[in-house]
């Protein structure tokens, strides 16, 4: 295939940039608040019968009531963008589609809950457990594309029965503006996919899953230790090694290491049980990168190893090895045994 042939013209590559500036500006930290975004398409609604440039100046108003600055001064001069029919008519649909935006993400969320809810049969230092959580963000922007394929094919299929009943005359206004939009060359998914696929990261930022440290924690907290008695520290003998959890449980001072992999810290571990006047010292990991001979001079040191069940269940070797444990076996009962 030749490079020309998949050339994108000018004019194509300008309408679509123009129909995702409107998406981006819009729904951007300085765009539309709900109540602007609401307001603006009561406006349009409203005033549908009039020119274009009479509803801008009706918009351009409205911004004068705006109390931040940079919001009211960014309205304004995006409203100034807006030349022609045919700007104002991608304005309509990118606001129209910012409206859907929102119905889309609590969907893409809805699947997300669903699949945390099978969560609750597995471990959470299981390696089943830590797959899913770490594929969590992948799943959600694969879903997102997905959702937003589906939803501009059944637009393009004029198909309004998706949504409640309420909605149907709101969908059914969003027929014409997408025939527009299609006729001057805009490619409503793939651009309005941009936008929402950044929405989607933002939710997953904001809605980000436990951390390997953080399901420890709760763990820990289930066993019965208290959350204030639990801190991150170094330790006292051997300032070169880092205890991520460093608590009291029966009376006995316990530090923990928690990487989902050992690398080389182990070996830091094995320095400072040499020195340390811990009572207990335990390496919480997968297991991935866990040898025989790593695991043997782990507890050859007197440190104690958790390790995911998967792993466990699957190296005969540990099975053997007296301070290896399951990490299913993280429960009050192993830790008072270890402890007396």
């Amino acid at each position: 295939m030749k490079f020309e042939d998949i050339k994108i013209s000018t004019e194509k590559l300008d309408i679509n940039y123009k129909f995702y500036y409107f998406l981006k500006e819009l729904n951007g930290g300085q765009g539309l608040s709900d109540t602007l975004l609401t307001k603006f398409t009561e406006i349009i609604f409203a005033h549908k019968e009039n020119e274009f440039d009479k509803i801008i100046k009706i918009l351009d108003s409205i911004t004068d009531d705006i109390k931040s600055d940079n919001r009211r001064n960014n309205l304004k001069e995006f409203l100034l963008f807006i030349k022609d029919d045919t700007d104002f008519r991608i304005f309509i649909f990118a606001l129209k589609l910012l409206l859907i935006k929102p119905l889309l993400l609590a969907e893409a969320k809805l699947t997300e809950i669903t699949e945390i809810s099978n969560l609750a049969e597995i471990h959470t230092l299981s390696l089943q457990y830590d797959t899913i959580s770490k594929s969590k963000p992948y799943y959600k922007r694969v879903n997102g594309a997905l959702l937003c394929l589906l939803f501009f094919t059944k637009v393009e299929n004029k198909e309004n029965k998706f949504l409640s009943d309420v909605t149907e005359n709101y969908i059914n206004s969003l027929f014409g503006d997408y025939e527009y939009v299609k006729s001057k060359g805009i490619e409503p998914n793939q651009i309005f996919m941009i936008m929402f696929s950044e929405s989607v990261d933002q939710s997953i930022v904001s809605d980000a899953g436990s951390s390997y440290e953080d399901r420890i924690f709760n763990l820990l907290l289930a066993i019965g230790v208290n959350k204030d008695d639990i801190r991150k520290t170094h330790d006292v003998n051997d300032s070169s090694t880092e205890f991520d959890f460093f608590f009291p449980y029966n009376s006995k001072k316990i530090g923990m290491g928690a990487k989902r992999t050992l690398r080389e810290r182990y070996k830091q571990f094995i320095k400072t049980s040499l020195m340390s006047g811990l009572d207990l010292m335990i390496e919480v990991t997968l297991g991935i990168d866990l040898t025989e001979p790593k695991a043997e001079s782990i507890i050859k040191h007197g440190v104690i190893l958790f390790v995911a069940d998967e792993i466990y269940d699957a190296k005969a070797y540990l099975q053997k090895l007296n301070g290896v444990y399951p990490a299913s076996q993280f429960t009050a009962a192993t830790f008072d045994q270890l402890t007396k």
